[in-house]
């Protein structure tokens, strides 16, 4: 069953990233001719394609990729209820579903942000498509708090802020789940 339950997550949980990446390089307006941005494009095309033609976008967002990652982590969600031992109605996942795309959504920019100050230690090149890719995705959380901790004698600390943050917002996210849970 462990098994079983490895694979499911797997499977879904890489498509569910790409598309969630997808959706987040476009948001921020990346640059879609970096070749990681052309990977994540080819490989979410299939299915954003044609579910462009029911859902439009609203003001620059890609919202046939936000409907294509809610009804993958639906079903994923629902795969796992299935084998589960504490089955829960379709209330319950569509809750599970918001958290999980929450939750993807803070661990993204969690190692986003961690991994752009480990590679600042090494001073990478800064067109090298995975660090410009990843300064792009990680601006619109590491500016604000650029704003409230400005670089001290040129060492910026703003995403230890960052960190923080999101780590309690997930902390957060995992209590009113285990509250959820315990309520059932």
């Amino acid at each position: 069953m462990t098994a079983v339950v490895f694979l499911i997550q797997t499977l879904f949980g890489f498509y569910i990233l790409a598309v969630m990446l997808r959706f987040l390089l476009q948001w921020v307006r990346a640059d879609f001719y970096n070749p990681l941005v052309q990977f994540l494009v080819r490989i979410t095309n299939p299915p954003l394609l044609p579910l462009r033609r029911i859902v439009p976008g609203y003001r620059g967002l890609d919202l046939a990729a936000v409907v294509l990652a809610f009804v993958l982590q639906f079903i994923e969600v629902t795969l796992l209820n299935t084998l589960s031992i504490q089955p829960v109605g379709v209330g319950g996942l569509l809750i599970l579903t918001v958290l999980e795309l929450l939750k993807l959504l803070i661990n993204i920019y969690l190692w986003g942000v961690i991994i752009q100050a480990v590679m600042s230690w090494f001073n990478p090149d800064p067109y090298h498509p995975a660090a410009r890719v990843l300064a792009q995705l990680t601006k619109p959380v590491l500016e604000p708090a650029r704003r409230i901790i400005p670089p001290i004698s040129g060492v910026d600390l703003s995403p230890m802020l960052v960190v923080v943050v999101l780590i309690f917002i997930s902390l957060l996210l995992q209590d009113f789940l285990g509250l959820w849970t315990g309520l059932r």
